[in-house]
């Protein structure tokens, strides 16, 4: 299949890239342009992360560069979108996480496109934060739109629990939120989430679903993962428990001072977005029993979080945090 790929540049939509090239598709990225992709040498590492597709230059979250630059005035089969807005905050993922995919979607349509693939979160089944209402907006408007639709909704990414490897390491206690145990996820990498993106192309029993998955074996608690670093870096496990009615508080302050500086808004957006993480499961919601559910999450793939912090230890990986740090 012709396919645009939306969010190539971050470490999923590289993955995704990777596993759509393997499939046998053709792949077109559309990315905008920064200043240090203006470089030769920028743009080399680029183009070698993405080895094997088709880099166009363009903003992804307007129409026109996106009928121009992206789409080209050619047919694609299928649109694929790991976009996502940075930061979280109320205007940014508007922007990006709503009114971006609408474009990109009005786009596709004109282009013939029969499937459009929306790399979503686990998190939009309780939403609270702006960006979460924003993802289920445009979620809403996809699966209206009649085209053929895989709305994947992952759980904790590796990266996103990666924060605490270096300060175990150097020696400082692992931060828990209460003792650590209220919340799990079922973490997945990037290649295994980029192989479950590609395949909902060529699965039929992925078509025009909302797909909440996870990685292989059983959730993993915060408490857990600690333990697991220590034990990997043969130390005795340290841990330092902040309490939840801490961030509350620093919430309250941030959002009465937000009303007078903008700019602080933002960083209690922020706040709540941390709050949400400590205190929510990445695990599939039982509305009825309102309760999560790790045994109804999906597993999918083979690489565990454990195997990952066992070759971070080693050295011989590191994890990209993006902007997907939890600490």
């Amino acid at each position: 299949m012709k396919v645009l790929l939306l969010g190539a540049t971050g470490t999923i939509g590289q993955a995704t890239v990777g596993a759509l090239i393997r499939h046998g598709h053709e792949v077109i990225c559309l990315i905008r342009p920064r200043k240090e992709q203006h470089s030769l040498e920028s743009n080399q590492k680029l183009s070698a992360r993405l080895a094997g597709a088709t880099i166009r230059w363009g903003d992804p979250c307007d129409l026109a560069s996106l009928k121009l630059e992206g789409f080209a005035h050619e047919h694609f089969d299928a649109v694929i979108s790991c976009m996502a807005s940075r930061t979280g905050s109320p205007k940014e993922a508007w922007r990006v996480d709503y009114q971006g995919h609408l474009f990109a979607l009005q786009a596709a349509q004109e282009a013939g496109v029969k499937h459009f693939v929306l790399l979503s979160a686990i998190c939009v089944q309780k939403p609270l934060l702006a960006f979460q209402h924003a993802k289920l907006a445009f979620e809403k408007a996809l699966i209206e739109s009649g085209l053929t639709y895989s709305i994947v909704r992952p759980t904790a990414f590796f990266k996103s629990l990666s924060g605490q490897l270096q300060r175990v390491k150097s020696g400082k206690p692992f931060l828990l939120f209460g003792d650590g145990n209220r919340t799990a996820c079922k973490p997945i990498s990037d290649d295994d989430l980029g192989e479950f993106l590609a395949a909902c192309l060529e699965d039929p029993n992925r078509h025009n679903q909302i797909l909440p998955i996870g990685g292989p074996g059983p959730a993993i608690s915060p408490r857990q993962q600690g333990e697991e670093l220590f034990r990997l870096l043969g130390m005795k496990p340290r841990f330092k428990s902040i309490p939840v009615g801490l961030m509350d508080f620093i919430i309250r302050v941030l959002s009465w001072i937000g009303k007078i500086i903008p700019a602080v808004a933002d960083k209690a957006e922020l706040a709540r977005i941390g709050r949400y993480y400590a205190t929510e499961s990445m695990l599939v919601w039982d509305a009825l029993a309102q309760r999560y559910d790790a045994e109804a999450t999906p597993s999918y793939g083979t690489e565990t979080l454990f195997e990952a912090y066992a070759n971070w230890v080693k050295g011989e990986a590191e994890p990209d945090r993006g902007d997907h740090a939890v600490f």
